[in-house]
């Protein structure tokens, strides 16, 4: 099985770096045979076309997303990879164009030009600052390791494993907390 695991985000942009500074981190340890790890905040488009020429089983993906959730929790589940309306689609695409890093385009981005595999693992970190910098808040530093424990658990569980439990683009409520 080849597993996909990429961190997204804006480097210097504080918990915002949060997934790119979980691939590099990962990225220093030696990765288990069949999965990948790479910075995947290249731009949404250019990752459909890294999939397209290189196509995984598993896409394992880590952000730091304000969803309301308290500071610094870690929420996963398996998207159910159903779009929004073509409108949203298209704006996500315009925007991954023009250079936007998200994770909610990437996701939009990556089913709707049909690169991503069915199983996608979204690992979501709320932040608490956003702001210019490359020290994270107290919260959200504090669960740096096991923020990276539980991405390679996601990454190398075998199939069929206790997965996280499905469910729409940013998680409503069945997202699983660490």
């Amino acid at each position: 099985m080849r597993v996909l695991v990429g961190g997204i985000g804006y480097r210097n942009l504080k918990d915002h770096s949060i997934g790119v500074s979980v691939s590099d981190r990962l990225m220093e340890l030696p990765a288990p045979e069949g999965v990948l790890i790479e910075d995947a905040s290249y731009n949404p488009i250019a990752l459909v076309q890294r999939l397209e020429t290189g196509p995984v089983d598993r896409l394992v993906l880590v952000a730091a997303v304000n969803r309301g959730r308290a500071p610094g929790a870690i929420g996963y589940y398996r998207w159910d990879g159903k779009l929004p309306s073509a409108e949203r689609i298209q704006g996500a695409v315009a925007e991954a164009v023009t250079g936007v890093i998200a994770l909610d385009n990437t996701l939009m981005v990556g089913r709707h030009f049909g690169a991503f595999p069915e199983d996608v693992v979204v690992v979501e970190v709320e932040p608490v600052l956003e702001e210019f910098g490359d020290e994270f808040s107290i919260e959200v530093s504090s669960r740096f390791e096991s923020l990276c424990r539980l991405v390679m658990t996601l990454a190398t569980a075998p199939v069929g494993f206790d997965p996280p439990p499905i469910a729409p683009l940013g998680g409503g409520e069945a997202v699983r907390m660490a």
